[in-house]
């Protein structure tokens, strides 16, 4: 029990404690949608790119945080703007912007003398965040959650079937920009844990762990939270033991809970294989997309078990 608590001794883990569930919780909820609508490049991309924010704001004295913010929100904005209308695909205009965005933080950089101070950008230092740090964290996160509740129905209803969704009165590409704005803020905070290089980690691999597991929407929320606070209590014990990177700790913890869900549902595959046909193969977007029959009658039916069982919005089977 004593080797259980020691580390939570020192106020600085408690903190680092706190604030790894914070960016944990965040990153994984939206992380699911990341991974259902295939956007994990994307992640990477805006978490790169923030490096020329977080560039200006340190050489200007400024909020690391807020510098962060700005480059993100930029660079997601951006990539909407480049691929509005499909007149050049998305893949596209993240590389384009992903490797400019990077090279100028790299450029500017290189301006400065040490390396050594911009270290804890590239890969994140969560045991050193201070109280205006989990503020800021606190509140993104909040943000983030409050928005993915308010448009949960939106958001998965333009993911499955845009073009049913834009029939019944929704916009798609707003609901587009949406996600791209919280996924910005949500790399932002990632960065305080695991830095600019690894925060991808934090957004896909939980979410990629429990879509092995479960298709139930639902269900594949709360386990990917589970899995990213599991492996930020992993993390963080196996940084003040083995004197290791926080952050890194934490993303092999991700890591290995993505092996160990993996080699479970092959286990399950081979031994249940008509019940994994069913419920635990990794989700495909295009299959939870309403019927026809859905269509014509103006009701969303969701055919697969990842939104319930097979009923229309307003509750009637």
């Amino acid at each position: 029990m004593n080797c259980l608590l020691e580390p939570f001794q020192y106020s600085f883990m408690r903190q680092a404690l706190l604030a790894s569930l914070l960016i944990g919780s965040t990153c994984s909820l939206l992380g699911v949608y990341v991974v259902l609508r295939r956007m994990a490049f994307l992640g990477d991309a805006v978490a790169h790119t923030t490096l020329p924010g977080l560039v200006i704001a340190h050489l200007n004295h400024w909020n690391l945080f807020l510098g962060a913010i700005v480059a993100a929100v930029v660079t997601a904005l951006g990539i909407g703007w480049l691929s509005r209308g499909h007149r050049l695909r998305e893949d596209t205009a993240i590389g384009v912007i992903f490797s400019g965005m990077f090279a100028l933080g790299i450029v500017m950089i290189s301006r400065v003398r040490s390396y050594r101070d911009f270290s804890h950008m590239l890969f994140g230092n969560v045991l050193g965040v201070t109280t205006a740090d989990l503020v800021g964290i606190s509140l993104v996160s909040f943000l983030v959650c409050a928005a993915l509740l308010l448009v949960n129905k939106e958001l998965m209803l333009t993911t499955v079937d845009p073009l049913h969704g834009e029939s019944i009165g929704l916009s798609a590409e707003r609901i587009r920009y949406l996600l791209l704005i919280l996924l910005a803020l949500t790399v932002v905070t990632g960065i305080q844990a695991v830095g600019v290089v690894l925060t991808t980690a934090l957004i896909v691999t939980p979410a990629a762990s429990a879509s092995m597991i479960t298709r139930r929407l639902d269900r594949m929320l709360l386990l990917a939270v589970g899995f990213s606070a599991s492996s930020s209590v992993a993390g963080l014990y196996a940084s003040y033991y083995l004197s290791i990177s926080s952050g890194g700790a934490i993303v092999l913890a991700c890591t290995i809970l993505f092996g160990v869900a993996y080699l479970a549902t092959r286990v399950h595959c081979r031994r249940f294989p008509s019940r994994w046909s069913r419920t635990a193969r990794p989700v495909v977007a295009h299959e939870m997309a309403p019927t026809a029959d859905a269509r014509a009658a103006g009701t969303l039916i969701a055919p697969s078990p990842i939104l319930g069982s097979e009923r229309n919005e307003t509750g009637h089977g």
